[in-house]
């Protein structure tokens, strides 16, 4: 029954949205994976979208599949640039991965109006100003 499986509960992984400047100083906005654990993750999997209200009408956005492979211990990577037309909608982020033969999954949601200065934090191995979800 379903109600008999008990899924693993992910600890010490971490989606950020982080404000950059590119090559030419334009602000640019990327979304990372941290692996804050001291073990790598392995066969990882991330699905983005958004979705929500706009303009009184129901807004979905593209889903994006990613496949970052490995993510080693106390390291990250990028999952994707993101566009500040989108962060008044809910920015889902879902993540897959594998530790071992355990396969762990763990849903981070950026709500609406929540990807701004007032909330941003230094990020953890990336050292630069963002907003994460742990």
């Amino acid at each position: 029954m379903k109600k008999d499986i008990i899924p693993p509960i992910v600890e010490n992984i971490a989606v950020a949205v982080v404000k950059e400047e590119n090559e030419l100083n334009e602000t640019e906005w990327n979304v990372y994976l941290l692996n804050l654990k001291q073990e790598n993750i392995e066969g990882v999997l991330v699905t983005s979208k958004g979705y929500g209200i706009y303009n009184n009408e129901d807004v979905k956005t593209s889903i994006l599949r990613h496949f970052l492979d490995v993510v080693k211990a106390n390291e990250y990577k990028k999952i994707e640039p993101i566009v500040e037309n989108v962060f008044g909608l809910n920015n889902e982020f879902w993540v897959s991965f594998f530790i071992g033969n355990v396969m762990y999954d763990k849903k981070y949601i950026f709500l609406p109006e929540t990807i701004k200065d007032e909330n941003f934090m230094l990020i953890p191995l990336i050292s630069k100003k963002g907003v994460m979800i742990i």
